[in-house]
């Protein structure tokens, strides 16, 4: 019953976005927004090359800066957020992202912490968050849309979905990926995502 709970979850996850960017009746879709002041296009739409297709000309887009604060490129519609996250500490030389646009200060937590570039460190200052509340919590049930490589001509994608606090007793998936199917990377901790094989 539970793996059945979480499917329907899980399925919720990945398209109720979609159908709320569905226009209410028939015509064309609402065309995108326009850029803030100063935006460049071409930032804009490598961030999108992240995002679903029924999601992407309704999505907000920010830039970040080395601090961890970001500028908004282009306010969306939707709670679709992109950003490009290329050459940041601990990433791939190609990495875009979306997640939900709740997720802006988790993210903002996350690239703090890799700023430090070492991975075991970058480790240590999340358990060391985790322990003390000052954890950002992603949103439950958010999805996360990676696409990253070596370069944008051989990028590949990644999707999870954040289940913070979720145990194998909790969502019924096993917290390894021995059994097949989809699991719970990091289970019990505000870091628990669910890993879709495949994506």
């Amino acid at each position: 019953m539970k793996r059945i709970v979480l499917l329907t979850l899980c399925v919720a996850a990945l398209s109720a976005p979609a159908l709320a960017q569905m226009p209410a009746g028939r015509g064309a879709p609402p065309p995108p927004p326009p850029l803030e002041p100063g935006a460049a296009q071409a930032d804009v739409d490598k961030a999108l090359l992240a995002a679903p297709a029924s999601l992407r000309d309704q999505a907000t887009v920010v830039k970040w800066k080395p601090d961890s604060s970001y500028d908004t490129l282009r306010k969306g519609t939707n709670r679709l957020v992109c950003y490009d996250i290329s050459g940041f500490p601990m990433q791939q030389p190609f990495s875009v992202e979306c997640t939900s646009i709740a997720n802006l200060e988790r993210k903002a937590q996350n690239l703090k912490f890799e700023a430090a570039g070492d991975r075991a460190k970058v480790q240590a200052m999340v358990a060391a968050a985790e322990k003390d509340g000052t954890r950002v919590k992603p949103e439950f049930g958010s999805v996360w849309y990676e696409v990253f490589g070596a370069s944008q001509e051989q990028r590949r994608g990644h999707i999870t979905i954040a289940v913070p606090g979720a145990t194998p007793e909790s969502i019924g998936l096993p917290d390894n990926p021995r059994q097949g199917g989809a699991w719970i990377m990091n289970a019990g901790t505000l870091t628990a995502h669910i890993m879709v094989p495949g994506e």
